[in-house]
């Protein structure tokens, strides 16, 4: 073991009963537990955030199996090295067995033709794949692939197995810190573990941080505290790929959040968002689609309130735009909401599609030309303000449609007024 190398890859664990966490799959007889133990691994897809223990798992399983193991890194490597592991297995001197255990890390890096490349040899199972990604390998990798493989997802972990790998990292003299006289709390450890949010490496690394880059007081010790953990930390780990999954679910669940009318859910959605460095004008842009499909008439405002963000946020820009966004996604959370609008239109173009809904009736048609008067465009129309109450009784959908209802009205908010007002005229056309 390299002095030179960090902590976070010095304490990888060697054996199964060294890993920490992941139980719901690495769990004492769970599937893959068992596939490790008995040396029966079959291919396999990782797939979870960074610092889960995703590499860590391949090392386990390097140091367990009797195959031989080789590791390439999709981001540097191409067919040429696939081509090569091949002929490495193929070749009964080198490899008696016929069979190696082949990691690909960040396999979703890999183009089409790549992971092409492994199909026959991983189908023939003289390649066993253990492929890991960040993300979504039913979305990233090759549906071949997938097919012959088994997907594991890897979970952030949880602050006490973080706090685990903390602790056996102070004690250990071989590969961790234990040769260091070191002071720190299980407060400060929990904080560690609070802030790198589920990855077991950056808390390392953020631990080994402080370690060596902090002084020895008189009695020799090194003292770690909570401010010297956040210094080295910065701030706050969020795991986030704005470009990637997590920037799906999260903006999912933003928009989610407002549709539910939470607004606290909503702004803490923003906030990680707006912390990862998504795009504000994205945001804005969703929260106008929110405001119009989901509260839509119930508060008509909150649109307009949408709109004028989204304009502001792009005359002002960060950070102050936050402020901005926060107000809007807030109104459109706090509004009554509504989606008859939105189930409206949709309604009207499920019709158009799939009915004969006839042509517009010529009593509504602009006749442009004397000719088109003589034809009998627009005779008959009744013009709407000449009658009490701007209203007059008179049909406007095509006959074939006559009396459909796409618009209903609910009883939230603003909108209870339309639907007063229009329960009443819908009750004097018929």
């Amino acid at each position: 073991m390299k002095s030179n190398e960090p902590l976070a890859y010095r304490m990888c664990p060697r054996t199964i009963e060294e890993f920490v966490g992941q139980k719901h799959i690495i769990g004492k007889g769970k599937l893959l537990y068992r596939m490790i133990k008995a040396d029966r691994i079959s291919s396999i897809i990782l797939y979870g955030p960074p610092g889960t223990g995703k590499t860590s798992l391949a090392r386990v399983i390097a140091n367990s199996t009797s195959s031989d193991f080789k590791k390439i890194n999709a981001v540097t490597s191409g067919i040429a090295d696939i081509r090569k592991v091949v002929e490495e297995t193929q070749n009964y001197f080198l490899n008696k067995k016929g069979r190696t255990v082949l990691f690909i890390d960040e396999i979703h890096r890999f183009n089409k033709s790549q992971q092409d490349a492994l199909l026959p040899y991983v189908e023939d199972g003289s390649i066993v794949l253990i492929g890991a990604t960040t993300e979504n390998p039913f979305f990233e990798v090759n549906k071949a692939l997938i097919s012959r493989s088994s997907v594991f997802m890897l979970k952030p972990l949880e602050e006490e197995d973080i706090a685990e790998i903390l602790n056996s990292a102070l004690k250990d003299k071989e590969r961790g810190l234990g040769n260091y006289n070191i002071d720190i709390s299980e407060d400060v450890l929990k904080h560690i573990a609070k802030l790198s949010n589920g990855d077991a490496r950056a808390a390392l690394n953020a631990l080994e941080l402080a370690v060596i880059t902090s002084d020895v007081s008189g009695d020799g010790t090194i003292k770690i505290d909570i401010e010297t953990i956040e210094d080295c930390m910065q701030k706050k780990v969020v795991s986030f790929d704005k470009s990637g999954e997590n920037h799906y679910d999260n903006i999912s669940a933003f928009i989610k959040s407002m549709r539910g009318s939470d607004p606290d859910a909503a702004v803490f959605y923003l906030a990680r968002a707006l912390y990862a460095g998504e795009d504000p004008m994205f945001l804005a842009r969703r929260i106008i689609i929110c405001a119009s499909e989901d509260v839509g008439m119930a508060n008509p405002a909150a649109l307009q309130t949408a709109v004028a963000a989204a304009q502001a946020v792009h005359m002002v820009g960060m950070p102050e735009a936050r402020i901005i966004l926060a107000q809007a996604a807030i109104m459109v959370a706090a509004s009554p909401k509504s989606n008859a609008s939105y189930a409206a239109i949709g309604s009207a173009l499920h019709d158009i599609e799939n009915k004969n809904t006839g042509e517009v009736p010529m009593h509504l048609r602009n006749a442009v030309t004397e000719g088109m008067k003589d034809l009998g465009y627009g005779k008959g129309y009744k013009y709407a303000h000449d009658y009490e109450g701007n209203f007059v009784k008179q049909e406007y959908l095509p006959e074939e449609i006559r009396g459909t209802i796409y618009y209903n009205p609910t009883a939230n908010g603003y909108e209870a007024r339309i639907k007063e007002w229009l329960d009443r005229i819908r009750n004097e056309k018929k």
